[in-house]
């Protein structure tokens, strides 16, 4: 069975037995109608997923992977804050009237810094890195910019990215391991969309550096499930659980750059039915 299946009804049900509401709390985020939404969080979650033994898509329901994807290359690739470069409505909610979301997101990624080898934004650097210093200890991103933070829509939920490269005994090729930190996390709307989104990236940056991936450790500050939510989450963890659907990158990209949602695939991805019109906080 799918282990991502494991990972996410284990954290849903410590989640549900032992977190902390903040129900009658002060919290920011409203339902549609107004009311206040309340969620029940736990501190600290770590998950860890070795993407050399299995693709991290759950399997209780499907988990868009082409659109996914597409989120992480408006973000990483297109370097991209305006929600007309994205196939998909899920930015509307916190974009201008321009499209824009603010210095947010793909706006930071493609900021360029000075760095001794030259001007490069936060994506170029990785990739320099991984190529020409693929042991350094300082590959990172990091979206979460306090200077800009008040002309941001939306503050950065996943905002760093750190890599670190390992070498198997025997392995030609190195292996290509992240640490993905989210200072907050709904739960049921985004966990495994962006565990796959970024399982996918580590894909990507090791298909085009000459690596293999390795481990996927997600680490969460805040991971909380919204009290309208509670009633799917608990339908959601008694379903069956299938066997992790099959990867397919298209081998042929050599060039980060020339990656589209069209070059990834899960394949025999067998899965219950979705839920829909599920409430979002915003």
């Amino acid at each position: 069975m799918s282990y991502a299946d494991k990972i996410f009804i284990d954290t849903c049900k410590d989640i549900l037995a032992n977190g902390t509401s903040t129900e009658g709390e002060k919290v920011r985020p409203k339902w549609p109608d107004g009311a206040s939404a309340y969620t029940i969080k736990k501190f600290g979650v770590i998950n860890r997923y070795d993407l050399s033994k299995e693709f991290p898509a759950i399997t209780l329901r499907r988990t868009a992977i082409k659109s996914c994807t597409d989120e992480l290359l408006w973000i990483w690739q297109k370097k991209s804050n305006n929600i007309h470069d994205l196939n998909s409505s899920i930015w509307d909610e916190w974009a201008d009237e321009s499209g824009s979301i603010g210095k947010a997101y793909g706006y930071q990624m493609g900021v360029k810094h000075q760095y001794k080898e030259g001007a490069m934004d936060q994506v170029d650097r990785v990739i320099y890195d991984l190529k020409h210093n693929p042991f350094s200890r300082r590959i990172m991103t990091n979206i979460y910019v306090h200077a800009d933070l008040h002309e941001m829509n939306l503050y950065p939920c996943a905002y760093s990215m750190t890599f670190n490269v390992t070498q198997k005994p025997g392995d030609t090729k190195l292996t290509l391991n992240a640490i993905l930190n989210q200072r907050s996390q709904d739960i049921l709307t985004a966990n495994n969309w962006n565990v796959c989104q970024y399982a996918v990236l580590v894909h990507m940056l090791a298909q085009v550096c000459g690596m293999q991936p390795g481990e996927l450790v997600h680490v969460i500050a805040d991971a909380h499930i919204y009290d309208r939510h509670v009633p799917l989450v608990r339908e959601l963890i008694t379903r069956e659980r299938h066997p992790a659907p099959k990867f397919w990158l298209n081998p042929e990209i050599r060039d980060f750059y020339q990656f589209t949602r069209e070059d990834v695939r899960l394949d025999d991805y067998v899965t219950g039915p979705q839920i829909k019109d599920i409430p979002v906080a915003i």
